[in-house]
């Protein structure tokens, strides 16, 4: 059984870490949309309280057309909040499940970080977008949106780039947000993969949020990604709790 105000902790900070540019509340359900970044976790019906659950049909309705106004899917992201009676509509009508992703913590003060170097995060919110997009699978067109998402974060946020020479090898996202920290972003460039990049600088990131006061590191990593998943495990991470979308079948 997961401990519910936990989650409901860590979904409130994993929405100030990647704030949306529009956010509706219809009773519970949060109704997070930004138009110029496509991110699932920006653009979905996230469901906070398990009880709420009265007229699912019409908030369905209701959100529908919310989604249709920025020109999205809708799209619910449904956690350990989400009432059963909403899943159980969606799966009467078929709705898709996808890319399940597992959140997972660190008690920091259990890990040794002192054979990690320090490593000081950048300032220049351009410089790490430009470095993370050419690491990762991210089409260039992103920029603007993923800058725009990094400058509306309000609690400090940590951006660190490891390079080799001239090369961009790995790059990572903090957000340090009171005695927490998450992890976003990871990302290590194809013919740099398996040499312990990622490990590295994950560890010089969290070096930095335990000096900065962070107790606990949390993450999220899609579940078919077991390379990340057993990195993450090496690290001490244990797994919180699960969330999957759902979308409606073509």
């Amino acid at each position: 059984m997961q401990s519910l105000p936990q989650v409901r902790r860590l979904e409130a900070v994993s929405f100030r870490s990647f704030p949306s540019t529009s956010t509706h509340y219809d009773g519970t359900w949060a109704i997070r949309l930004t138009a110029g970044h496509p991110a699932k976790r920006l653009n979905s019906v996230n469901p906070l309280d398990p009880s709420d659950h009265a007229y699912i049909d019409a908030r369905i309705e209701l959100a529908k057309r919310k989604f249709e106004s920025f020109g999205r899917e809708l799209i619910f992201r449904q956690s350990p909040l989400a009432p059963p009676e909403l899943e159980d509509i969606l799966d009467d009508r078929g709705w898709l499940r996808f890319d399940e992703s597992i959140v997972m913590m660190l008690d920091l003060s259990s890990v040794d970080l002192s054979v990690h170097r320090d490593h000081v995060p950048m300032k220049d919110i351009g410089y790490w977008a430009d470095s993370f997009l050419q690491l990762s699978s991210e089409k260039k067109s992103s920029k603007p949106g993923l800058v725009e998402v990094i400058q509306s974060i309000q609690p400090t946020c940590g951006l660190f780039v490891k390079n080799e020479g001239d090369n961009h090898v790995a790059a990572v996202r903090c957000v340090h947000d009171n005695d927490l920290v998450g992890i976003f972003d990871l990302v290590t460039g194809n013919s740099h993969q398996r040499q312990g990049h990622a490990s590295s600088l994950m560890g010089s990131a969290l070096k930095w949020a335990k000096q900065s006061g962070s107790k606990h590191a949390w993450l999220q990593v899609v579940a078919e990604n077991t390379a990340a998943f057993e990195l993450y495990k090496s690290f001490g991470f244990e797994e919180l709790y699960r969330y999957s979308y759902r979308k409606a079948p073509v």
